[in-house]
């Protein structure tokens, strides 16, 4: 065995010649081992290649679900801690929704360098909030959280009713003031002075809109009516690069179909790049005795695009959506 050793060495080091057969059959060896490495490697590399791109594309979104699911072990945690067992919506939720806002908006900082503009067309009485909706509606937690912490101001959030299917999340929808939305709890909270958000496109929009930022509210009127009947002016809001931080795959008729009948959204979202964001807030459009609920409608959806044609690159583009994180001018509103 040691005389074989030395053969090999010696044939490494050129002391025999290759016209030996024993040096000839170790440096066949030798190569035949280095072109399996090389193709062995090649895989490897393919696959690692492959695996991480899966783990930056999905990763930050199942991130933000356990930040969102973490926020409600914290709440459930506050309340038995402290023996809290007044209403959600109340005061006394205070200084837990100040964490969680605070949370929620050092996150928006460090991850999209997050801005908010025109904060002073929020009315201080009531109105609606009329938004475009993303592909993972992160941009208006954020919201959420520096209206909370600039205003102190708890805006009511319509949400779609798949969202309260999901377990383990009712306190934190309560205190933050998530509701399903129907007519008379719409009513209800503006006749309390209360802020309501609603995106008339929904998850519909979510899933299938896209880098052209194209609206998708369908026969969606319910908005219209209920802030007539309140008496309440309507405030468009949008958020710059929304879809260039979290995007859906390409529409498929099959899923399509899928959500159509089953109403649940199981197209996954992906992405989560560090994009710059801003949230402007449009002027409202006051209440008008004179207008109907389809005029309203429309004129709505025009203060949306608008806001959207002013500020947002079309089609979306996630390279300009970086780079502005480095663009230090800040942008007019």
């Amino acid at each position: 065995m040691q005389d074989m050793i030395g053969r090999k060495e010696s044939c490494a080091s050129g002391q025999i010649p290759m016209t030996d057969l024993s040096c000839l059959a170790y440096v066949l060896e030798q190569w035949t081992v280095v072109e399996y490495l090389k193709k062995y490697l090649f895989h490897v590399v393919i696959i690692s290649l492959t695996m991480s791109a899966i783990l930056v594309f999905f990763i930050v979104p199942l991130t933000i679900l356990f930040f969102i699911y973490l926020t409600n072990i914290l709440l459930v945690i506050y309340q038995r801690n402290s023996e809290v067992k007044a209403d959600p919506l109340s005061d006394v939720w205070d200084s837990a929704r100040k964490t969680i806002a605070s949370f929620w908006d050092i996150y928006a900082r460090i991850w999209h360098g997050y801005e908010l503009h025109g904060v002073e067309n929020l009315p201080e009485g009531p109105g609606i909030l009329v938004y475009y909706h993303g592909a993972i509606p992160v941009d208006y937690l954020y919201f959420l959280s520096r209206l909370f912490l600039w205003k102190k101001r708890l805006c009511l959030s319509v949400a779609d009713h798949f969202v309260f299917r999901l377990p383990g999340l009712k306190l934190l929808l309560e205190v933050t003031g998530i509701m399903p939305g129907t007519r008379e709890e719409c009513l209800i909270a503006l006749k309390n002075g209360h802020l309501v958000s609603v995106s008339p496109g929904g998850v519909r929009e979510a899933l299938f809109s896209d880098e052209s930022y194209q609206l998708m509210w369908g026969n969606r009127k319910g908005f219209a009516q209920v802030a007539l009947d309140a008496k309440v002016p309507i405030i468009p809001m949008y958020t710059q690069n929304v879809r260039e931080a979290y995007r859906m795959f390409k529409e498929r008729r099959f899923f399509r179909q899928l959500y159509e009948s089953t109403r649940l959204p199981f197209t996954p979202p992906y992405g989560g790049l560090p994009v710059k964001f801003r949230t402007y807030i449009g002027e409202p459009i006051p209440y008008d005795p004179n207008i109907t609920t389809e005029e309203l409608v429309e004129k709505t959806k025009t203060a949306v695009q608008a806001l959207i044609s002013k500020h947002q690159t079309i089609p979306g583009s996630i390279w300009k959506a970086l780079l502005e994180r480095f663009d230090k001018r800040r942008k007019s509103d």
